[in-house]
């Protein structure tokens, strides 16, 4: 397989939030206010362009709904008024110049349904064309644990293995029901694992019996931590099922179809070091509020 630079990133946001509502009635969660580690107020997204930004990435596609394009055009595409603009300090004024810097990288995508997030991963078929992309959620934001990022750290990996690399955290059995979870070989131990099953939200039955991973302790397993690096190969296993109509709870996913890219391509997994902080669930949310800036 040939090697690519990975120079762009997908952030699907298009989803209702439900979890989090009534706040999402009138915000969406990408753009509830988090405090980064310099104590300023910014939105999720910001955090996650940042950190695409900060890994080498070059583009960024935000996969949103139609009706909500004003409102990431607001923050990313359009300086601030004149009036709110004359009374920002002069740090505030300089991270402002910075916002419109940061949104020429972005570009808008439309998910005109909310068909699940295997489709909002394919509305950006058209946009990255044929390259490896970096996926990453819309409401997770991370902290790393050394010099790197936790998105440099995965793009290094792809670097390294030449393959698609899915991103990986320890995690305990009870909490199985909130991700989805890999098994397979360690090609460097509690780092770099070659994944022989991807499985989305298994049972703490099936995992005990079909995910164990070998020197890890019975209790914990391999569960997605959030980004991954892809090869567009995964819009093909995508398009098969949405021509289909194959879903899965109700919707097309997107795990299923990373298993039949393992299946074709083989796939490597990583354990980051690093943490990271989930703002889709209202707990998790306010613990984020009161870790993430001490995290840096």
């Amino acid at each position: 397989m040939q090697k690519h630079q990975v120079k762009k990133a997908v952030i699907p946001v298009a989803g209702f939030g439900t979890r989090l509502f009534p706040a999402t009635k009138v915000v969406k969660k990408e753009l509830f206010p988090i405090i980064d580690g310099d104590g300023r107020a910014k939105p999720v997204i910001l955090a996650i362009i940042e950190e695409a930004i900060s890994a080498g990435i070059t583009e960024v596609g935000i996969v949103v709904q139609p009706d909500d394009k004003e409102i990431f055009e607001n923050l990313l595409k359009k300086p601030s008024k004149k009036e709110l603009f004359a009374k920002l300090s002069p740090q505030n004024q300089e991270y402002g110049l910075y916002l419109q810097d940061l949104g020429s990288k972005v570009t808008l995508l439309f998910q005109e349904e909310q068909l699940g997030y295997g489709h909002a991963v394919f509305c950006a078929k058209d946009w990255i064309q044929n390259e490896p992309f970096l996926l990453m959620l819309g409401d997770h934001i991370y902290t790393s644990d050394s010099e790197k990022s936790c998105a440099s750290q995965v793009l290094d990996i792809y670097q390294r293995v030449n393959q698609s690399v899915v991103s990986l955290t320890t995690m305990s059995a009870e909490m199985l029901y909130k991700a989805g979870c890999v098994t397979g070989i360690w090609q460097e131990l509690n780092s770099i694992l070659k994944i022989t099953q991807l499985s989305e939200k298994p049972t703490i039955e099936y995992a005990q019996r079909h995910l164990h991973v070998e020197g890890m302790p019975e209790n914990e397993f391999l569960c997605m931590f959030g980004l991954y690096v892809l090869t567009p190969r995964i819009f093909d296993f995508l398009a098969e099922h949405i021509h289909q109509n194959f879903r899965e709870r109700g919707e097309f996913q997107l795990t299923s179809c990373l298993e039949r890219l393992r299946q074709e391509e083989g796939m490597a997994g990583y354990v980051v070091k690093g943490k990271c902080f989930d703002v889709g669930l209202p707990d998790a949310y306010r613990q984020t509020m009161i870790d993430f800036p001490t995290a840096f």
